[in-house]
C-alpha cells in the first residue's frame, strides 16, 4: 500500500514536499513529506539531500514541485517549479526590521510585487481579469521587479541573487491555477509530526521510523479522502490484496 501511495505521488501533476528535522536511536534524522490533494507520504531518512526526495519522487518526476527553496527540489531536472511565496514575503519582513535608510527600499519594493501577484491570483480566480489581461499584468510584475534592484548591503544582494535563481518559478501559480503560490499543503501535513517530535522526540529504531512513516502515510492519505483510518486499516488487515483504488477511493470535488 505504501507503494503505491508512493506511485501516485509520482503520477500527481502537482506535488508539495518538506521536511523537518528527526531522530532516530538519539541520531540526527529527517523526516519527509509529500502531498498532494488526494495523498501523502511521509518517509524518514538519514539526510535532507536530492537522493532522498528522488526515492519518493523519482528522479523523472515532471509535475510541478511547490517548495520553500530548498536546493534539494531544484535538482529535479525535469520539473516546473514554483517557490513559496510566504517563505519570500517573511524574509522581505525580517530585512526590513534591520534595514536602516536606503536598504529598506529593495526589500519593500520585492514585497510590494509579491504582494501584488497575490492580489493578481485573486481576481484571476473572481474572473476578474481575461487570459491575455493576467498575461499583461504578469509581465508588468516581472518588470516591476527588475527595476526595484537595489544592492544597498549584503542581505539585499543576497535576495537579489535568490530571485534571480528562481525567476522562473515566482509567478508560475498565475497561468497555473492548480499551482498553489505557497507551499502551505506541505507545511500542514508536516505538522503534526513536528507535534508528534516535540511528545516523543523520534523513533528508538530505523525499523520503528518506517513503520511510522507507512501508517501515517496512509492515516493522512485517508483523512484527506474523508475516510475512517480504523476502518481502512481493518479492511486492509482482512484482505491484504484490495486494490490500493478500491481500498482508497478518491475524495469527491
Amino acid at each position: 500500500m505504501y507503494q503505491s501511495l508512493i506511485g501516485q505521488v509520482r503520477e500527481a501533476p502537482v506535488v508539495y514536499p518538506d521536511e523537518t528535522g528527526w531522530r532516530v536511536g538519539g541520531q540526527p534524522a529527517w523526516l519527509w513529506a509529500f502531498t498532494t490533494p488526494q495523498e501523502t507520504v511521509y518517509a524518514i531518512a538519514r539526510g535532507r539531500g536530492y537522493a532522498e526526495a528522488a526515492l519518493i519522487l523519482g528522479e523523472q518526476y515532471a509535475g510541478v514541485i511547490g517548495a520553500d527553496g530548498w536546493a534539494a527540489y531544484g535538482c529535479f531536472q525535469h520539473a516546473d517549479h514554483q517557490t513559496c511565496l510566504a517563505h519570500l514575503l517573511r524574509r522581505c519582513g525580517e530585512m526590513l526590521e534591520t534595514a536602516t535608510r536606503g536598504a529598506v527600499r529593495f526589500p519593500r519594493a520585492v514585497k510590494g510585487v509579491l504582494q501584488a501577484a497575490l492580489a493578481l491570483r485573486d481576481r484571476r480566480d473572481n474572473d476578474e481579469l481575461s487570459p491575455n489581461g493576467l498575461r499583461v499584468a504578469q509581465g508588468r510584475l516581472a518588470a516591476r521587479l527588475d527595476r526595484a534592484a537595489e544592492f544597498t548591503n549584503a542581505a539585499n544582494l543576497r535576495l537579489a541573487n535568490h530571485l534571480v535563481k528562481h525567476r522562473e518559478a515566482l509567478f508560475l501559480f498565475l497561468q497555473r491555477p492548480d499551482v498553489e503560490a505557497t507551499n502551505w499543503p506541505a507545511a500542514q501535513a508536516i505538522r503534526p509530526a513536528v507535534v508528534n517530535r516535540k511528545s516523543c522526540g523520534g523513533n528508538r529504531t530505523w525499523e520503528g521510523a518506517r513503520t511510522q512513516a507507512i501508517l501515517t502515510s496512509l492515516f493522512q492519505t485517508c483523512d484527506q479522502r474523508r475516510l475512517q483510518p480504523l476502518r481502512t486499516c481493518t479492511r486492509l488487515l482482512q484482505t491484504p490484496a484490495i486494490p490500493v483504488h478500491e481500498l482508497l477511493p478518491a475524495a469527491p470535488s
